[in-house]
């Protein structure tokens, strides 16, 4: 006898319940995005969660990481995410991994057991290599990512929509804070942390909160804060006194979490006794009487520094830190306390550059000129909880249509900071995949190279590894085996391969000439791509300063989105850290701009409660996500 019309309907949504609930999903991440995913998915029916993030907690993540508290801090995410949750939801099954998504452990074969795969990373060079685990296995991605009020839900499908690295990326302009205050590998790092933090703390606004360490090792000391200057203190005793806080106490306290730097190059602390001796420190700023009394105070002009454009020493940052911070004290006293930093401020650039210099040595980070710092020095977008869990929302409810097969209803959605023609959120018909893309499409690349000067070495770092970021490279020229990274290696391949990395491509067992081609293969990622050469005699140095060209590759675009007149910050690319994620540019993707229009003059013309689902929170704010007109679902998808 047939099932009636109800009852068929009520089989379906049993099965549907029952996909949410047998589903194993692997999230990568548990940070800002992270925390409100994983609470969000036990809380939506999902029961078997398995999560990987190396991250240790710091106190600047306990603002909107809620399953976080301060006792947690020097933790693995991963793991007190999982015991957080499971106090709530004590009968899911969460298992979680304090490791890097790319060990060898997290290979196809584990990303194989996955229903879906949800991102909440920070990083380009992760998020790659997840797209690519996801391709290789066949296991649908939802990438996520947010900066400020920014945010962005994207679903990669392989076959029915692009991949993750089908459309270039904008290049990055904001950082996580436990990256500033912590873990730098940057020098844009250190200049945030040397204006957002110590700057703002030496001279801004004392009731702002700052995630600087402010407690003193002194053991005579009464202060709760050691930047107060003591009043029977002179400037020469104070300015040293703040210089071993920051760049040598704050820093022996850091590698204390031993955790922290399982993975990572461990920072050296810096005293002032290290790299200025006690004659220089009294001689440091002698020359101001004569040269600085009729000018803007310039710890530069005061010390004899003319170039800008010359990168210090330590021992010279050093000595322009403590001279900037003095002259702050006697020629600008009354500022201090409402000072902000100014790029067009030259004392502020000095402290700043100094500052950055000396904190990029401690973590071996290259030091640069004040004129290219000057440059570096830029708007920090903040994290926003709400984004977080606007964003964490939306990546459920794709991976819900993700397991039940509606490919037709899948959705990029895009939440901007201001409400355009009362859209906040705007979804978007997902893209095809892109026919060049040599990562899902297979196309291959072409490198313009000089063969007869350029070495192997040179092509792998700066090519294979760097721009097509391929973890374990194996080269081959026709049948010809001339280079493998990655362990288990005997010892005379090992010995073989180290050989070629030194010679030029002409000159290797296989010769590499003009029409030779490459096979590039990383076999942790189960990637494989073609690169076919032409050989070039020269390049333009400030244009193609590398030496060789790779063209068929989605390169990182460096991109603002403008919303209702406003430019915010975007951030998605190589290596790079974000506030909570990445957010990806619209504007680059053919069409888009286009796309939108459409849309919002749709909504413009359409009856809202027809065509569109209003969640009303406490604050009267809308959040509207329109369904697709039927007119607009029948053009064909932009390519």
């Amino acid at each position: 006898m047939a099932s009636s019309p109800a009852s068929a309907a009520s089989e379906e949504e049993a099965v549907k319940l029952f996909g949410v609930q047998a589903a194993k999903v692997l999230m990568v991440g548990a940070g800002g995005i992270g925390c409100e995913l994983l609470k969000t998915l036990a809380l939506s029916g999902f029961r078997d969660i398995h999560i990987i993030d190396l991250d240790t907690i710091e106190v600047s993540n306990l603002n909107r990481q809620f399953l976080f508290r301060q006792s947690h801090v020097g933790q693995s995410k991963a793991h007190v995410a999982r015991d957080a949750v499971l106090k709530f939801r004590p009968n899911i099954n969460i298992t979680s991994y304090h490791a890097n998504v790319k060990d060898a452990q997290f290979n196809v074969e584990f990303f194989k057991q996955f229903n879906v795969v949800l991102n909440g990373l920070d990083n380009l060079d992760a998020r790659r290599h997840v797209n690519r685990l996801c391709l290789a296995a066949e296991v649908p991605l939802v990438e996520s990512g947010t900066t400020g009020f920014l945010g962005q839900v994207t679903v990669h499908v392989k076959g029915k929509t692009e991949c993750y690295e089908c459309q270039p990326k904008p290049v990055p302009k904001s950082y996580p804070v436990c990256t500033i205050t912590s873990t730098p590998s940057k020098f844009v790092h250190c200049i945030v942390w040397a204006k957002e933090l110590l700057f703002a703390k030496m001279f801004g606004d004392k009731n702002q909160d700052n995630d600087l360490n402010v407690r003193s090792n002194e053991s005579g000391t009464s202060k709760s804060d050691v930047f107060e200057r003591n009043a029977d203190e002179d400037l020469d005793q104070y300015a040293r006194r703040i210089y071993d806080h920051v760049f040598g106490y704050n820093i022996e306290v850091a590698l204390e979490n031993e955790e922290t730097w399982k993975n990572r190059r461990r920072p050296n602390p810096i005293y002032i006794r290290d790299t200025l001796p006690e004659e220089a420190i009294r001689q440091n700023g002698s020359s101001r009487d004569i040269n600085n009394e009729q000018e803007e105070p310039s710890a530069m002009v005061s010390l004899g520094l003319r170039n800008p454009q010359e990168i210090w020493s330590l021992a010279d940052n050093s000595r322009v830190f403590l001279e900037a911070l003095k002259l702050f004290f006697e020629k600008r006293e009354k500022e201090i306390g409402n000072l902000v930093f100014d790029k067009d401020d030259q004392l502020a650039v000095e402290f700043v550059t100094s500052a950055a210099n000396i904190r990029a040595s401690s973590f071996g980070i290259p030091l640069h000129s004040l004129f290219e710092a000057k440059g570096v020095a830029g708007n920090i977008v903040h994290a926003v909880a709400t984004t977080n869990a606007i964003i964490a929302g939306l990546i459920v409810i794709e991976a819900i249509k993700v397991l039940h097969g509606d490919y037709k209803k899948y959705r990029m959605t895009y939440c901007l900071e201001h409400p355009s023609r009362k859209m906040l959120l705007m979804p978007i018909e997902p893209f095809e995949p892109n026919k060049s893309c040599y990562v899902c499409s297979e196309t291959p690349l072409l490198l313009e190279v000089n063969t007869k000067t350029t070495k192997l070495r040179e092509v792998i770092e700066k090519i294979i590894k760097s721009k097509l970021g391929m973890n374990l490279p194996l080269v081959m020229i026709g049948s010809t085996l001339v280079f493998e990274d990655g362990e288990g290696l005997e010892e005379d391949e090992a010995a073989n391969y180290a050989l070629n990395l030194e010679k030029v491509l002409a000159e290797l067992p296989a010769p590499v000439v003009n029409d030779t081609k490459l096979t590039v293969e990383d076999f942790q990622q189960e990637l494989s791509c073609s690169i076919n050469i032409k050989h070039r005699d020269e390049f333009d140095e400030e244009k193609e300063p590398d030496g060789m060209v790779l063209s068929g590759w989605s390169a990182p675009v460096e991109k603002q989105v403008t919303s209702n007149g406003g430019n915010q910050s975007v951030a998605s690319s190589s290596g790079a850290d974000y506030a909570d994620g990445i957010v990806e540019d619209i504007s680059t993707k053919p069409g888009m701009k286009r796309k939108l229009d459409e849309v919002l003059e749709l909504k413009e013309n359409c009856d809202a409660s027809s065509s569109a689902q209003v969640v009303e929170d406490d604050d009267d704010d809308d959040l509207v996500m329109l369904d697709e007109n039927p007119k607009l679902a029948k053009k064909k998808r932009l390519q």
